[in-house]
């Protein structure tokens, strides 16, 4: 286990109320699926600490998990950051490395082009360094969408035309497998039509 350690200084419940969501943190890196004890991680908090109003403390950690802490548990682990002062020694889990997961468009798609992407991955990062630990392939229908999302009308009195945001456009629906829409909003996919301007010209 590949871990760093650092001085760090334990925040108080007030000290936390004053964070925003860009200071560095850490918090403890034991979660449900893997138990490392007096471990820590690199995280942010999800909302600023001007919001906390009691209860639990909630960061996202480098490695994109969310963790819930007590800053005035005394027998949690705590909120820590970097410090000279009054700090003690931490262990902090460091990064192996990243998982891409990309939606990567291969023109064909046929197997030879696959093979050469994989080669040309691993050439530039080394033999048996860059690993396909989950692959899913998925044909793309040759037709272009135009992708919105809609807001979702509340209540009994719902408008007779929705509130629409263009979300891509000219685009392949499989791509609207990896948008991200709004909350209160829903996705709408309409076959893609060119703006046909007939204004005359001289």
């Amino acid at each position: 286990m590949n871990t760093e350690k650092i001085t760090a200084r334990r925040l108080s419940l007030e000290e936390v109320t004053k964070l925003g969501v860009k200071d560095r943190v850490f918090v403890s890196a034991d979660t449900a699926e893997l138990k490392l004890p007096d471990c820590y991680v690199p995280a942010f908090l999800t909302k600023p600490g001007d919001d906390f109003e009691g209860g639990s403390v909630t960061a996202r950690t480098v490695f994109q998990e969310e963790v819930t802490c007590l800053p005035d548990d005394e027998n949690g682990a705590g909120i820590y950051v970097a410090a000279e002062k009054d700090s003690v020694t931490i262990e902090v889990l460091q990064s192996s490395g990243v998982v891409l997961d990309l939606a990567l468009f291969v023109p064909g798609g046929d197997k030879g082009a696959l093979t050469a992407l994989y080669a040309a991955a691993r050439q530039a990062f080394g033999a048996d360094v860059v690993q396909i630990w989950r692959q899913g392939l998925k044909e793309v229908p040759d037709v272009k969408v135009d992708i919105f999302e809609e807001q979702i009308p509340r209540g009994r009195k719902a408008s007779d035309s929705p509130k629409r945001d263009r979300r891509a456009i000219d685009t392949y629906p499989t791509r609207a497998d990896f948008i991200e829409f709004s909350a209160g909003w829903k996705p709408v996919i309409e076959i893609h039509r060119p703006v046909v301007d007939d204004t005359p010209t001289i």
